[in-house]
């Protein structure tokens, strides 16, 4: 088509150079209108004709991508079992003879399947690669030489590409790309579409751009009152003068995130960021000072966000979102809502909360830290954000609706277990094997409703009532106990009843 295009074109260039001395020398007008008539219907002709040519090669693109993410989806998913295969066959095979020709094979498979630098030098199949980071710094792989738990990573890591391969990401990016150019030249502002976005999850490359919204949404009412200057004023502050929270944030710096890089040793990128943000927001809040906590708090935030942004990230959670006394040394509004929480527990989840009850199982013992850091290291790190997202638009109401959610979606696995220790020990790890985030954010968002923040509200009132009263009485049993050890301590020294007698 090109190639005749610009045969014609050569040939009506040369009508028209002989229909221009036509008309200049003043005649011939006619054949110069058709001439050029002429050209545009076949300029025409030729552009349908390409422009079809386009759609249908777009087309067949698109299907061919469509038809690859499936293939390696179904490839991820295939490796997946392979390794859990060959984890059931290792013992049983090789434990019939030493010198089993089997056990060299399964050797083999096992040794490809955790070590794939280089696919050339064996000749058995090799595993799709994982990623020693994934895309937000944490390791995919421990570092242990236990082969067992690497190949349990592994396979997690698999079953993770395979749903990120078949989940509707792409669908969800569009929606997000045509929500964000509608709102290039306004602010975003707080909507029923926006709600609905910000619980399908954040695309990575806009998550940046969405929480510093939130988090400018939730602070203004602080930020509108003070020098645009204020972090840094505040950060030089707390450098100079003694600062009683120092130490601590010292010592806790490299155990905030020890399987995220950019927190894993003292020169990581991400350790003097952490360091400044903990120290401003000391500086800022001395009845806090530094809360261990706050640290993951920070250190999430700055994957994201630069230093000051993620300073107010940090009064968003601690001076917005949670109650009084969250954070500091009594942890009084973290132990109001483990109360909360285990109401809400027997009304949404009756069967395992009684289940929970005959073994005498306290599930505060591990629900305590998912709601002080909000899941960090609690679940895979693709499902944290996606909770963050949320949790940055509508508050703390979506740590209460995913707590509830985490156990729905175990909750048949929990029924089944018999016995007070087992039960703790799945308790113990039990999220991180929850890979499909859809079912999830479905249970969170569908099966746990209605959920008014007012019932929240409403019980948090009353249990913080109980709480105080309770620590009121136990203050007044340690004031007596004290009197009556002074007493003690005046009347004489201690002695044994052996030096009594004597």
């Amino acid at each position: 088509y090109l190639v005749g295009g610009g045969q014609n074109h050569s040939n009506i260039s040369g009508g028209g150079g002989q229909n221009h001395s036509n008309i200049s020398g003043g005649g011939g007008s006619e054949p110069h209108v058709q001439g050029y008539k002429s050209q545009n219907k076949f300029l025409n002709k030729e552009i349908l004709e390409l422009t079809i040519l386009l759609r249908n090669a777009e087309s067949r693109e698109r299907s061919l991508e469509v038809k690859y993410v499936a293939l390696e989806a179904k490839l991820c998913q295939v490796e997946s079992k392979y390794l859990v295969l060959l984890q059931d066959l290792k013992s049983p095979v090789c434990s019939s003879s030493e010198q089993s020709p089997a056990r060299e094979v399964i050797s083999r498979l096992l040794e490809d399947a955790l070590d794939n630098t280089d696919p050339a030098e064996h000749a058995v199949f090799k595993p799709h690669p994982v990623s020693e980071y994934d895309v937000f710094g944490f390791r995919t792989v421990p570092e242990e030489d236990d082969e067992e738990e690497k190949l349990v990573a592994k396979v997690r890591a698999l079953d993770l590409r395979s749903l990120s391969l078949t989940d509707p990401e792409v669908s969800v990016g569009v929606k997000w790309e045509n929500y964000l150019s509608s709102t290039m030249n306004r602010d975003m502002v707080h909507c029923p579409e926006l709600k609905a976005l910000m619980r399908s999850g954040v695309p990575h490359v806009h998550r940046s751009k969405v929480w510093r919204w939130c988090i400018s949404y939730h602070t203004r009412m602080f930020r509108d009152n003070l020098a645009p200057n204020y972090y840094e004023t505040l950060l030089g502050v707390a450098r100079d003068k003694p600062n009683p929270a120092s130490k601590q944030i010292e010592l806790d710096l490299l155990r905030t995130l020890p399987n995220n890089k950019h927190y894993s040793s003292p020169g990581a990128d991400g350790i003097q960021k952490l360091r400044n943000v903990l120290l401003a927001f000391s500086w800022r809040n001395p009845d806090i000072g530094y809360c261990q906590g706050l640290n993951r708090l920070a250190a999430i935030a700055l994957l994201y966000l630069d230093q000051e942004d993620a300073f107010w990230c940090l009064i968003t959670i601690v001076e917005v979102f949670m109650p009084q006394d969250y954070y500091t040394k009594t942890l009084l509004g973290s132990q109001v809502d483990q109360r909360v929480f285990k109401d809400l527990l027997s009304e949404k989840l009756p069967r395992l909360h009684a289940h929970f009850d005959l073994y005498k199982v306290d599930s505060s013992l591990i629900t305590f830290n998912w709601f002080l850091v909000l899941f960090v290291d609690s679940v895979n790190s693709d499902l944290l954000f996606k909770i963050w997202d949320a949790f940055l638009y509508e508050g703390p109401k979506i740590i209460f609706r995913f707590a509830l959610a985490l156990f729905k979606y175990k909750e048949e696995e929990f029924l089944k277990l018999q016995d007070s220790m087992a039960i703790f020990k799945y308790l113990r790890y039990f999220t991180i094997t929850i890979l499909d985030w859809r079912k999830l954010m479905s249970i969170a968002f569908v099966d746990m409703n209605p959920f008014p923040l007012r019932q929240i509200q409403n019980r948090r009132t009353f249990h913080l009532e109980k709480v105080r009263l309770e620590l009121t009485e136990l203050e007044a049993i340690r004031q007596t106990f004290l009197r009556e050890r002074d007493t003690h301590t005046d009347a004489g020294p201690l002695c044994s009843d052996d030096e009594e007698d004597n």
